[in-house]
């Protein structure tokens, strides 16, 4: 069933991309509900079961039903480019009750046994309840599953940004719609998803936030309904190397040639990072990582990109012929 998002004049003015900590949160508690989302997680999925193992994930997951839609207060879309989790969380308890209600019942309609839970805990009785303890599930999910591991999404998602910005530029939104994924096609102003819902909205000037996401794979979400910002989520480009550690550097060519820290360096920007990330990664002072960065940088080997406070740094040309021997 298809999702179509018609764009005026506009709305072409008024898109923009961004990421969101509280979205990947949330993405998160869903994908560990769904072992078809699971495949690309494994890594990060078994250095984390203890830790998951021990959140009760209920609150989430009777708002999530397999089929139907998830409340738009659970993980509005983003009014920043890159919003702190601290922010977004806030905006989710101040929910007003009666709307967090009224919004739920859509979602726990569509299974009965979650709409029965939800009497259990009250939570039709006093929605206020329930902003509670989702907001506090989401708060326990942040802490020990994500926030640990949030320089090097957040490096991903970027990354994927500075990658689309530049086929925008390329291509224009026309062009860049349909090269998200193969569920997006794009005619005559009007954007179509297919997805598992039938919705039509006209954006009215609010343009689209295109949002990369770790944890949405498979699928691709295609707009929150009014009165939430029109929005895209797609899966993030690199998301199958995300969790992958670099192999011990061994005594190779590009060893010899560049030394072992640059080497690796270079050998672990499959996916662009930032200092802090690749010196988490490679187990080295953020002090070496960025004099290292410095020399390849000058010698051809990488760019960097700003983007926001964070300082991307990808591979040349040169810098994947070395690291390939090709």
């Amino acid at each position: 069933m298809p999702t179509r998002l018609h764009f005026d004049e506009a709305d072409y003015l008024n898109c923009r991309f961004a990421h969101s900590a509280l979205w990947e949160t949330q993405a998160a508690a869903h994908m560990l509900k769904r072992p078809d989302r699971q495949a690309y997680q494994r890594p990060w999925l078994l250095r984390t079961r203890r830790e998951a193992a021990a959140i009760d994930l209920t609150p989430l997951w009777l708002l999530m039903p397999q089929r139907g839609v998830t409340p738009g207060w659970l993980s509005p879309p983003p009014a920043t480019p890159a919003a702190a989790f601290e922010d977004e969380i806030a905006q989710v308890r101040a929910t007003d009750p009666l709307s967090a209600r009224a919004d739920a019942l859509r979602s726990l309609k569509a299974t009965p046994h979650a709409l029965a839970a939800a009497r259990d805990r009250g939570w039709l009785r006093d929605p206020a309840v329930m902003l509670r303890e989702v907001s506090d599930a989401l708060e326990r999910i942040w802490t020990r599953l994500i926030e640990p591991e949030w320089p090097r999404m957040r490096a991903l998602l970027e990354a994927d940004i500075a990658f689309r910005t530049r086929r925008l530029a390329e291509h224009g939104l026309g062009g860049l719609l349909p090269e998200i994924s193969t569920h997006c096609s794009w005619r005559a102003g009007t954007l179509t998803v297919q997805d598992h819902a039938e919705h039509e909205r006209r954006l009215g000037g609010h343009g689209l936030v295109l949002m990369p996401s770790v944890f949405i794979w498979p699928h691709v979400i295609g707009t929150f309904e009014a009165p939430w910002q029109p929005a895209l989520v797609y899966p993030a480009r690199g998301i199958a190397g995300l969790w992958a550690e670099p192999a011990a550097p061994a005594v190779t060519t590009l060893t010899r040639l560049l030394g072992r820290g640059r080497a690796a360096i270079l050998a672990s920007l499959d996916v662009p990072a930032t200092t802090t990330v690749l010196a988490r990664r490679l187990d080295l002072a953020p002090s070496s990582v960025s004099s290292h960065l410095t020399v390849l940088r000058e010698a051809g080997l990488l760019t960097a990109r700003r983007h926001g406070r964070q300082v991307l740094y990808a591979r040349t040309g040169l810098g994947d012929a070395l690291t390939t021997g090709s």
